[in-house]
């Protein structure tokens, strides 16, 4: 299972990301100043960091740069508000595999940690899922049930996507929503419950089962 360190000084964001890194069967260790990433970083434990650049202690490209030149090779995704292109070029040049900025979505950092986890272990990229009659081209964005097409927004396609890469898994709402809608998404909102019945009507409606009082999971079909 692979490790993420995460050096991030609002709780609030830390824990979205942890949390939908854990529903993705990822695992993740936090750090709050950049003394302490930096520590974190140097014991070799982990397989890609994600940096936010405005910490209390010190500015993330300055631990980008201790971290390169301590010669730590660890994949760095930096996350942060500062979304200048200015900003983003001198993070590049500093060492980081990849810039976001915020606000951001959860399954596009999602689709980025995978690529860079994917680039260290030289695993082929995945470019559709298929549960048992409804088949996904991720490339494409294109999905079909029995071989005819279905046209799909885009939030329905990731929602879609998200049950097809977890079948039969419980999904809670705040997985959904943190995967789907992002952090800053209300978290008291009912969109989810739309969007489910979205699909049902598209995909069928006992493809998507509710589990009472934990969200829904993908089930086979009836």
């Amino acid at each position: 299972m692979s490790q993420i360190l995460i050096v991030e000084d609002e709780p609030r964001i830390s824990s979205f990301v942890a949390k939908g890194l854990r529903a993705a069967g990822l695992t993740s260790s936090i750090a709050e100043t950049g003394h302490d990433g930096f520590t974190q970083a140097l014991d070799g434990e982990h397989e890609l960091i994600i940096l936010d650049l405005g910490l209390p202690d010190e500015d993330g490209f300055s631990v980008l740069r201790r971290l390169r030149a301590a010669q730590i090779t660890t994949p760095v995704i930096i996350l942060t508000a500062r979304g200048s292109v200015e900003d983003t070029v001198a993070g590049l040049q500093n060492g980081a595999d990849d810039y976001m900025a915020k606000p951001f979505h959860f399954d596009e950092l999602l689709a980025r940690v995978r690529l860079r986890l994917r680039t260290e272990d030289n695993a082929p990229e995945v470019s559709s899922l298929t549960h048992e009659n409804l088949h996904m081209d991720l490339l494409r964005r294109r999905v079909t049930v029995d071989s005819t097409e279905v046209d799909l927004s885009a939030r329905e396609f990731a929602l879609a996507e998200a049950f097809l890469r977890n079948p039969g898994q419980v999904l809670s709402r705040e997985q959904l929503l943190s995967r789907v809608w992002g952090y800053d998404f209300d978290p008291g909102s009912n969109v989810v419950d739309v969007y489910v019945r979205y699909l049902r009507n598209k995909l069928g409606s006992a493809r998507f089962e509710t589990v009472r009082g934990f969200g829904y999971r993908l089930a086979a079909a009836k």
